[in-house]
């Protein structure tokens, strides 16, 4: 394992990460699309199309429980996440799906397996006969799954048991980190990250989800579905998901962003991610006031280093399409 932890510039071309901080909810049964659909911002039924959705799981007033990638395996459904937002999401779905002819467990008998960089496609090819794009973003071989993740830095997932995941990366012939560098990934991509203290916390387009198709306007109820169609035509949501970066500086979750008012420092948002690289050049996920800009001064509460946002690969827009 690398313990040697590289800032966005100095990503290798190919690496691997051991996904031991990311779990799953599954779902089966005879009524499990009918029964998610009604519990989900994203369009359930267009999975089997799509084949790779992302959506949140929200409480009756619209606050979200858990961000998750949905794909389907061996006839489950997967609501791929944080290990730290399963639980309460899981006793939520379980309250209501005693109603319906369904399923749902917390899935411990897979792990999780990612390889990524600019070479990635490159070593997937070498080990797998079909590997997943854009079009196709989810392939099973055999008993292992394997999902395509967009994005500046291609990353591939690998699902399968322990021991495949293990003969297989005992092959590798390039760097392996831990999940600390997923999180990195996933903030320079603005994929929301909640840790357990931000479960319910915030309605989804405060965690960029309209931006990233994880809701679907035009599908039936589901459960805090007014909030989030109030949020988005009446033009409500004063908040939104940034990322930011700041050098020679200590952040973690929970902590508190503040922004400069004349002489004065004020709240600005919440530390929702953390990736701190070795050369001391800190990533952050957080959540501020949607009318911030690189005008507004930044830092940390009780800290002096200032913080710089970054531009998020999609673009933040409360329009309707």
């Amino acid at each position: 394992m690398n313990h040697n932890l590289p800032s966005y510039n100095e990503l290798p071309e190919v690496f691997a990460i051991n996904l031991d901080s990311v779990g799953v909810i599954t779902l089966s049964g005879e009524e499990q699309i009918k029964y998610l659909q009604g519990q989900v911002t994203c369009d359930v039924d267009s999975l089997a199309q799509e084949k790779l959705l992302i959506g949140a799981h929200c409480n009756a007033k619209g606050k979200v429980f858990s961000a998750f990638r949905l794909l389907e395996r061996q006839g489950k459904f997967l609501l791929l996440q944080p290990i730290s937002s399963i639980e309460q999401s899981l006793a939520e779905l379980k309250k209501f799906g005693v109603f319906a002819k369904v399923e749902i467990t917390r899935d411990t008998e897979y792990a999780y397996l990612a390889i990524a960089g600019q070479q990635a496609s490159v070593k997937m090819a070498e080990l797998f006969q079909q590997v997943p794009d854009k079009i196709t973003p989810v392939v099973h071989e055999k008993n292992t799954t394997l999902v395509y993740i967009a994005g500046d830095i291609s990353r591939y997932l690998i699902i399968d048991k322990i021991d495949k995941l293990a003969e297989i990366s005992a092959t590798f012939d390039f760097p392996t980190y831990d999940d600390a560098l997923w999180n990195l990934l996933e903030i320079s991509a603005g994929f929301p990250m909640l840790s357990q203290q931000y479960v319910a916390e915030y309605v989804p387009q405060m965690l960029n989800l309209q931006a990233i198709n994880g809701i679907s306007f035009t599908k039936g109820c589901y459960l805090g579905q007014e909030t989030v169609a109030r949020m988005q035509y009446l033009g409500k949501n004063k908040r939104a998901l940034f990322t930011l970066t700041g050098k020679d500086m200590v952040a973690n979750v929970g902590d508190i962003i503040e922004k400069k008012l004349g002489e004065n420092w004020r709240k600005a948002g919440d530390v929702l991610a953390v990736y701190q690289a070795s050369n001391l050049q800190t990533y952050i996920q957080g959540v501020l006031a949607n009318d911030v800009d690189n005008s507004t001064e930044l830092r940390i509460k009780t800290q002096n280093s200032t913080l710089t946002i970054i531009p998020l690969p999609y673009k933040l827009s409360t329009d309707i399409e």
